[in-house]
């Protein structure tokens, strides 16, 4: 589904399906996910038209729900977790220096589309705090100097 035109034919397609529901936000914004990867502010108005809802309705719910992303996110998704453990034992220092590292923000993605940068909750790995998830890997007993050679890694693959 690589034509640009196709993926909002798709999105017309599921509006038209899902229109007359109760609830349909919800089903709609996933399959916008699926579509393009993201719900960017242009897919949310189509999606607020189509469905006779407010954009502030659609953004509300595309922002409160983290399976939605409104960028496109990177090849690989870093989450830093900010939960109370890894907190406590200096995981903003390690997310500072993954930004730095990166030259981006949190929730952002690097200019070659490789990296997204995000601060987590709690990944349930509080023995190893401070820990960072790089897509389904678990980095955990993180210090900021850590964080050059496991990028290294990931920028050689």
């Amino acid at each position: 589904m690589s034509n640009h035109n196709e993926k909002y034919e798709k999105l017309a397609e599921v509006i038209r399906e899902h229109r007359e529901q109760k609830g349909a936000l919800m089903p709609v914004l996933q399959a916008a996910q699926n579509i393009f990867g993201c719900v960017p502010l242009d897919v949310q108005e189509i999606i607020a038209d189509g469905l006779g809802v407010t954009l502030s309705e659609v953004y509300g719910v595309a922002t409160f729900y983290s399976q939605f992303s409104l960028q496109p996110k990177g090849e690989y998704v870093c989450g830093v977790c900010l939960g109370t453990a890894c907190y406590v034992k200096g995981s903003q220092k390690v997310l500072d220096k993954l930004c730095s590292e990166l030259g981006v923000e949190v929730g952002q993605t690097t200019k070659d589309g490789r990296f997204t940068v995000q601060a987590t909750r709690c990944l349930g790995a509080c023995g190893l705090a401070p820990v960072m998830m790089i897509n389904d890997e678990v980095f955990g007993r993180l210090t900021p100097e850590d964080i050059p050679d496991i990028l290294a890694k990931y920028r050689a693959s």
